[in-house]
């Protein structure tokens, strides 16, 4: 499996990591419904992780691609241990608090729902707890994973975090 996934991020390296983002977007949901939420499969809202799939494989899966490699291609400075920071503050700093903006916007838009209620409503939660969370995991990400493996590192860390952003989205 593991030799497949790599020839096929060979060959196709956004197309791979968006899909990826997709398939594990969806779980996330998934698992807020099903272990979170206790939905169980009779009420599980299949449009609410076919809009998960959507959002992570059209704008996080790319977005996240191409934010890695412009921080590996544009930020490195003398110190290996600097560089590391560095990206983390960046990552931390512009790209969290954007993509938090723009998954809530466009959940809510998705659901026919106010962009601005969803963003005041849940905003400065999910950035807040993004920044407990977040920063470690980059750090670990930066120093220990190839580029090309960053996103599915982030992907599968991320099974819990999105499980914490759909029900935070979800929540009445």
């Amino acid at each position: 499996m593991l030799r497949w996934y790599q020839a096929r991020l060979a060959a196709r390296p956004l197309l791979t990591q968006s899909v990826t983002t997709a398939i594990l977007f969806a779980t996330g949901d998934i698992v807020a419904q099903q272990a979170v939420e206790k939905k169980g499969i009779e009420k599980h809202e299949l449009a609410r992780t076919a809009r998960m799939a959507l959002y992570g494989g059209t704008v996080f899966g790319p977005a996240a691609t191409t934010w890695f490699a412009f921080l590996q291609r544009n930020v490195n400075l003398r110190s290996p241990n600097a560089t590391i920071l560095a990206r983390v503050a960046l990552d931390q700093g512009v790209f969290a608090p954007t993509f938090i903006g723009i998954f809530l916007s466009s959940m809510a838009v998705l659901e026919g729902s106010s962009p601005r209620e969803k963003l005041d409503k849940s905003y400065m939660s999910a950035l807040t707890t993004n920044w407990m969370i977040w920063p470690f995991v980059q750090m670990v990400n930066f120093r220990f994973m190839p580029l090309e493996h960053r996103v599915l590192f982030v992907n599968i860390v991320s099974i819990g975090w999105n499980s914490y952003l759909s029900y935070l989205n979800s929540a009445k």
